[in-house]
Parts: C-alpha cells; sequence; structure tokens
C-alpha cells in the first residue's frame, strides 16, 4: 500500500470539485484533517459568529467522508507543527490544500512547507487571484476593468466531480472531539436565531436551487430588504461549501439580470487581489491622505455609548436598526442595509471605519477578511476603489427608496403598528413610539460635520 496523503481542510469545506481531494485520492490513502488554527491568524482568528457557522459546517463535513468510508480528524493548534505531527503519525510526507490568500494562511502555507511536501491546488475563486492583469502584467486595483478582464475568461472550468472512493489508512490516527473545541455558545446561546441557516455542503447546494428560481430578477430584487432577492449564498461561500464555479455554472442560464449577480461574484475574486496586493488591507487606509482624518476620540464615553446604540440597532434610523438587530439575530445582514448602516457609523458618527470593520468580523457568519475589508473601504471612501466620502447616505431617503417598511416591521417590532407613510421616521412624523429611541444625531448636522471633517484634509 503507498503511503498515505493528509488532506487539509480550511475554508474549502466540501467534497465535490474539491482538486485538493481529488489528487489526494488518486496517490494513496487519504487522512482528511482540519486544523483549528488560532495561534498563526492571531488577532485575526474567527469570530463568534464564524466559529458556530465552522461547528456545523465541520460537523457536516465529517458525516460527508464517513458516507465514503472516511472520517474528519480534527486537530487544535499551529497548523504546521499539526500537520507534522499528523504526517509522523500515519507515516505521510505530502500535504493536499487549497490555497488561500489570506496572510495568515500565506506564512502558514510556507511554515508547512518547510516541514512537508505541500501540494496546493486553486478552486476557491473563478480564477486564481492575481492571475489577472493589465496589458503591463499588473493587479488590477480598479473593480470595473478587473470584472471586465475577469469576464473574459468565463466561464470556468467545469467542477470536478466528488470522488467515488476516498481510500482510508489502514488505521486511523486520534481526533479531538468537535464538542470539546466549544465553538457554540452556551451561556447564553445568543445563536437560537442562527437555526434557518444549514452549513454544509448540502445546505449550500440547497440554497443554490432555491437562488435559481430568483436569479434572473436579482438586479430588481437585491436592493429590496423586504424581498427574497438575496442569493444568500455568502456564507457558503466563505466556508468554501460550494465552489463559485459551480454556482456560476448553477445559475448563469437563469437569464434576465443574472449577469448582475455573476458580477457580485466577481467581486468575490476582486477583493482577494486586493488583500493580495494589501495584506494588511483591514487596518489601514489605503488612501493615505485619509490618515490625517480626525475621527472622533473612541476612547470618549459619549463616542463608545453611540457605538455601543449602533451595535444594538438604537440609532433612532429605523432602516439601521433593523439591520444591526438583524446581523445579531442571525449572523447576517442584507448587502443594501450593510451598505447604509455602514455609512451610517463612519459618517453620520464619523467613528473609524475599522471600529465597525471589526464589529462585522466577529457577528456575520459570513465574514471574510478580503470582502469585509474592501467593502467597508469601499464605503468609507478610504479604498483604492471606493465611493467619495462625500457621497453620503441619507439613511431615510434609502429606505424609503428601496421600500423597506415590512423589513422594519419585522426587526424592529416597536414599530410594528406603523404605516409605510411613518416608518421611515417616525419621529418626524410625530409618532414615535415610546419605547423607541430618537434619532441619535440629525442627519444634517451629521451630514455638516462629516463634509467640514473631510475639507479639513484636502
Amino acid at each position: 500500500m503507498p503511503d498515505p496523503v493528509l488532506l487539509w481542510f480550511r475554508r474549502d469545506l466540501r467534497l465535490s470539485d474539491q482538486p485538493a481531494l481529488v489528487a489526494a485520492a488518486g496517490e494513496g490513502p487519504v487522512v482528511p484533517v482540519y486544523v483549528l488554527d488560532d495561534e498563526t491568524p492571531r488577532h485575526r482568528k474567527m469570530g463568534a459568529a464564524s466559529r458556530w457557522w465552522l461547528h456545523h459546517s465541520l460537523a457536516a463535513l465529517d458525516a460527508s467522508l464517513r458516507a465514503k468510508g472516511s472520517r474528519l480528524i480534527l486537530r487544535h493548534g499551529k497548523s504546521d507543527e499539526q500537520l507534522a505531527e499528523l504526517a509522523k503519525e500515519v507515516g505521510a510526507s505530502r500535504v493536499h490544500a487549497i490555497r488561500h490568500y489570506e496572510p495568515w494562511w500565506r506564512n502558514a502555507d510556507r511554515a508547512v512547507a518547510r516541514r512537508l511536501d505541500l501540494v496546493c491546488h486553486d478552486g476557491n475563486y473563478l480564477a486564481p487571484p492575481g492571475s489577472i492583469t493589465t496589458g503591463g502584467g499588473t493587479p488590477y486595483k480598479i473593480y470595473t476593468p478587473f470584472w471586465r478582464a475577469l469576464n473574459e475568461r468565463m466561464p470556468p472550468a467545469e467542477p470536478l466531480n466528488r470522488p467515488r472512493e476516498i481510500p482510508a489508512p489502514s488505521a486511523w490516527p486520534t481526533s479531538d472531539a468537535l464538542a470539546d473545541w466549544n465553538l457554540l455558545p452556551t451561556s447564553p446561546n445568543w445563536a437560537t436565531g442562527f437555526e434557518d441557516w444549514m452549513p454544509g455542503e448540502d445546505g449550500a447546494r440547497a440554497r443554490v436551487d432555491r437562488f435559481v428560481e430568483h436569479a434572473a430578477r436579482y438586479d430588481q430584487t437585491r436592493n429590496l430588504p423586504s424581498e427574497e432577492g438575496s442569493s444568500r449564498l455568502s456564507p457558503h461561500l466563505h466556508f468554501g461549501e460550494v465552489s463559485p464555479a459551480y454556482v456560476w455554472h448553477r445559475v448563469a442560464g437563469a437569464g434576465g439580470s443574472v449577469g448582475t449577480f455573476l458580477g457580485e461574484l466577481g467581486w468575490r475574486d476582486y477583493a482577494q487581489n486586493v488583500i493580495l496586493q494589501f495584506p494588511d488591507y483591514p487596518a489601514r487606509n489605503a488612501r493615505e491622505k485619509f490618515d490625517a482624518l480626525e475621527w472622533r476620540d473612541f476612547r470618549s464615553s459619549v463616542v463608545r455609548d453611540e457605538f455601543e446604540a449602533w451595535t444594538k440597532g438604537r440609532t433612532g434610523y429605523p432602516i439601521v436598526d433593523a439591520g444591526m438587530r438583524q446581523l445579531w439575530a442571525t449572523g447576517w445582514m442584507h448587502n443594501r442595509v450593510r451598505m447604509i448602516a455602514a455609512s451610517f457609523l463612519v459618517k453620520h458618527l464619523l467613528i473609524d471605519w475599522r471600529e465597525g470593520e471589526r464589529w462585522f468580523w466577529d457577528t456575520l457568519v459570513d465574514a471574510d477578511y478580503g470582502n469585509n475589508s474592501v467593502n467597508w473601504q469601499w464605503v468609507a471612501g478610504t479604498g483604492v476603489d471606493a465611493n467619495m466620502f462625500q457621497r453620503i447616505m441619507a439613511p431615510l431617503t434609502q429606505s424609503e427608496k428601496f421600500d423597506a417598511g415590512d423589513y422594519i416591521r419585522q426587526w424592529v417590532p416597536e414599530l410594528v403598528d406603523l404605516g409605510d407613510d411613518v416608518i421611515h421616521d417616525p419621529e418626524a412624523a410625530g409618532c414615535l413610539p415610546k419605547d423607541y429611541p430618537a434619532k441619535i444625531i440629525g442627519h444634517r448636522e451629521a451630514r455638516d460635520r462629516a463634509l467640514a471633517a473631510v475639507k479639513r484634509i484636502g
């Protein structure tokens, strides 16, 4: 029998269209392993909501592997150390894995490669990050020309089928118990509202199937929080429970405005290309002039109280509050509302965008290093490709424009009895319920303060 090989899972928790699995299964007995590595990312270890998702996704992956006569080995610690130890236990020298582009995973790859024969495969994006370049061979910084160049290479290759068999080793090494990792919240269990999600490959494919029925109307419905216009595929794609190539081939023929959705898949690729160029993108303004912007002092109790009001959905702006409460309850927020809520923090409250990025990192089940930071810098006007800071979203106008009345009633029950003519701004309509707060700051006052702050930096 040939020597076993390790199959290192990370954010690629699937058996279909899994090039690392196909390669490993073609070489000999496969030992699938997931390492919970909180040391290598340090302050960028997974947030609480993502850990909830991870628990259920790993359980689903293990069940799928066992149906093939295999299983998932769990280890906890630094990736290179744990993989080297496991390789020694089973007599392996080679590791197959899908390539990842977050800076800590690139560091981990180098560390593993010093100990073992690491073979990395592409498969988590439409095209390998870094491969879409200008005519001069330089990486794109702006999304539109990037997407144009990427789209010229589409469609992606047909997805790989899962192997019929996964050869097993003669003896299985020991594994941690998933429950011992304490990934799920207990005291209190704040994730009771997460139960509508179905993490895992089966859940991802079911979500794709549901979206195909609506994909043709994506451009017409994606901005309407009260309608089911979003694909809700973001956490499944983030954890690699389904590949973007699979999604592309499944939905591309839907017709209508499905091209808009395919462009959103392209945005995932774009975000990875950004962090490949700027590994510290979540921590540093891409436009250096914003280093001089005078954000309000986060050490101030007033500012901290306002930040807390934003996190709890108590700002007095119904559309913002609905989004922040949806985030806390479900680990996800409608994309249009994400932009409104993020803009409110940055421009209405003049709080550094990095505080919001960190909050989303902890509370989103789809918290993605590339997408999260690129989206925050786009809203803040600080990114390499960004909305102008001076373009300040008016949340009350946005709420009415995108018909968010039913969405607000769902997530802000204090306003459930208000009609569409007043629900977007009950304070101005003179019907503010006693248990709902007045606006934390007026829109015009906030706008003037933000514009004055950006004017000072030129």
